[in-house]
């Protein structure tokens, strides 16, 4: 069953060798009671890791019902582990956070068998435990919690069991009892390899092989062991990969993990929460700012011109080698009259001034517009009337209020009829205009418009007029009109032919491209600064899992011992870091869309949360779960398993 030929066994202490076992050679039969004796240091217990997988020789050959197992891959291992050997350790080794039910079920998933707690309790109650199978192991006495390591090790139905000192530490009626257990479990037909340094516990074994300085120097048998079916057993040594069973018991153990340190937990969530919190809510500002331009822009129409004074060139806005180019109010009547593709045309003056009536007051934007304003801008009021071309033409001191203004002055009292004052000046209300909303940080209704001649020279003082907006009656006549408008302008405005254009003429389209760039440039900005958040949040993670693999250094030995794989052990890890992540992540973005909602009711600023922002967030969430919770998992996953279980 078991034949080893000159195991050497050598540990390096710096730049010395320690030889601690020195060429030992043995062979054990199928359903022999041995038990290895030698004082402390003589290479016992290294033996017996070595014959059960937990540790490597230096040199020699190990075989395994005839299969070589130094030739053997890590998967390969892992179910000889799993299904040929059961281990029980002097110190117990049980998961602190599973009952004893789940921890006698625990090895059944690296041998794609789901927990069958059916056979676990059957196991339980043959040590005596029927009555402990939902205690934790700090609720189970030092003798009950190694019965429950001796239901764990058969559970897998092993042909081998190794145990480690099993009796250290219990007291000498529980050290009985223990060993009567295993005497039962030899005279099944298992085979019973037993480490101890007592005479008494060794006495139980058939057959007592004694080691000292790394060497046997006497091997005892009680009595021979015949077994001439041993040569027709074999084993079929499968590739263990990962399966449902350990995914499920992985997370199931990763959320009991959280759970147990829930304020490490909440803390180490709190750089992914902050971080996806506020990437969702920078990204609704930025959406919200791009999307509320665009609508309003397309609410102006398709064939929507914009003249501004001065070239938009790259980088910024040149006025003609050095030139102030101004729009006289008088082109607009001669841009349409000249041209008959020109449908209408608009002139505004703008700027900000204190609006009172009675006790209120506010500051807001005045306009001063002609009347074709509300006819190309789809703002006919909705309450009242617009001014007429005779009010503007008498400087008339009449003006139309927008939604915000009415709310803020009047509050639910109709406003028009009534009298405000813009610079101290009387101005009659005499209409409301249908409401608009936001505009990325600007509130479109936080307007009052009044007759253009009336705003230029009562209000603003000014000679020249701050926009021109041209309406043309047909899409195909845009570019026409463009070339028309810049031609008639250098004319009018003496422009020669080797200066810059006077003036810039831009259609919907490109002004809808211009501001999405803008609010997309603004977007990226505010995601990188929250993207840093999710990096910082992503290296507490890392820092809090290496923690982690520290804190549980001996949970991996033992399920490596229990025969899990290094994919097994990372996918455990790594599976814990995304949990962390992804619920940092979930309660981020419930963070982030709450925040951007708050900003819209106290700032007024348009909000719009895309579902992409939010995958791509909870996406960005997950990466960073797995980009930060790799290496510790790597680590480990390449722990050895002795090393491991020797941890303190």
């Amino acid at each position: 069953m078991i034949e080893i030929k000159n195991i050497k066994k050598i540990y390096r202490m710096g730049d010395e060798e320690l030889e601690v076992l020195k060429g030992i050679s043995l062979e054990i039969k199928q359903g022999e009671f041995v038990s290895i004796m030698g004082p402390s240091g003589s290479g016992k217990s290294t033996l017996m890791h070595i014959l059960g997988l937990l540790d490597k020789p230096s040199s020699g050959s190990y075989k395994i019902f005839g299969r070589e197992v130094s030739n053997l891959s890590d998967q390969e291992t892992a179910y000889l582990r799993a299904k040929i050997i059961g281990f029980v350790f002097q110190q117990f080794n049980l998961l602190s956070r599973m009952s004893a039910l789940e921890n006698v079920a625990l090895p059944q998933i690296y041998l794609y068998e789901k927990n069958n707690h059916q056979k676990a309790m059957k196991l339980l109650k043959e040590v005596g435990l029927e009555n402990r199978m939902y205690h934790k192991p700090n609720q189970l006495s030092g003798g009950q919690q190694q019965r429950v390591a001796i239901a764990r090790a058969l559970v897998n139905s092993p042909s081998i069991i190794f145990a480690d000192e099993p009796t250290g530490n219990l007291a000498s009626d529980q050290s009985n009892d223990i060993m009567s257990l295993f005497k039962k479990l030899n005279e099944k037909g298992i085979t019973v390899i037993v480490v101890t340094h007592e005479p008494d516990i060794a006495q139980w074994a058939d057959r007592i092989i004694k080691i000292k300085d790394g060497v046997i120097f006497e091997d005892i048998r009680k009595k021979d062991l015949s077994i001439t079916e041993e040569k027709k057993h074999k084993i079929s040594i499968k590739s263990a990969f990962l399966n449902i069973l350990e995914i499920y018991e992985n997370v199931n153990a990763s959320i009991k993990s959280i759970f147990s340190n829930k304020v490490r937990s909440f803390l180490t969530m709190l750089g992914i929460i902050i971080g996806v919190g506020s990437l969702i809510a920078m990204l609704a500002i930025g959406y919200g700012a791009q999307k509320a331009i665009q609508d309003s822009l397309s609410s102006l129409g398709a064939n929507l011109l914009l003249v501004i004074p001065g070239n938009i060139a790259q980088g910024g806005i040149s006025m003609g080698r050095g030139e102030v180019s101004r729009i006289k109010q008088s082109y607009a009547s001669l841009l349409k009259s000249k041209f008959s593709y020109i449908k209408n045309v608009d002139c505004n003056v703008q700027g900000s001034r204190q609006v009172v009536y009675g006790q209120n007051n506010a500051r807001t934007s005045v306009l001063g517009a002609l009347p074709s304003y509300p006819y190309m801008r789809n703002a006919i009021p909705y309450y009242g009337r617009f001014f007429s071309e005779y009010e503007n033409s008498k400087m008339e001191k009449v003006a139309v209020l927008g939604q915000t203004v009415v709310n803020n002055l009047f509050g639910n009292q109709d406003p028009v009829g009534k009298i405000i004052k813009i610079n101290r000046k009387n101005f009659k209300v005499i209409g409301v205009l249908p409401a608009k909303g936001a505009a990325g940080m600007r509130d479109q209704d936080d307007v009052v418009i009044v007759p253009l001649n009336t705003a230029m020279k009562s209000l603003f003082g000014k000679e020249y007029i701050d926009l021109l907006w041209v309406e043309v009656d047909e899409p195909q006549n845009v570019d026409v009109a463009i070339k028309g408008i810049i031609s008639f302008m250098r004319k009018e405005m003496g422009t020669g032919e080797n200066k810059e254009n006077p003036v810039s003429v831009m259609n919907m389209s490109d002004i809808k491209e211009m501001f999405s760039q803008t609010a997309k440039t603004f977007s990226i900005l505010l995601g990188i600064i929250a993207g840093i958040s999710l990096v910082v949040g992503g290296i507490g993670i890392m820092n809090i899992m290496l923690v982690s693999v520290t804190e549980r250094t001996k949970e991996i030995g033992l399920r490596k011992a229990i025969g899990a794989t290094k994919r097994a052990i990372m996918l455990q890890f790594l599976i814990e870091a995304v949990i962390i992540s992804i619920t940092g992540g979930l309660i981020g973005i419930g963070l982030g869309i709450g925040s951007a909602y708050l900003i819209t009711k106290l700032a007024k600023w348009a909000i719009y949360v895309p579902i992409t922002a939010i995958a791509m967030s909870f996406g960005f969430s997950a990466i960073v779960g797995i980009v930060f919770g790799l290496w510790p998992a790597k680590k480990a996953s390449e722990l050895s398993p002795i090393e491991a279980l020797r941890y303190e």
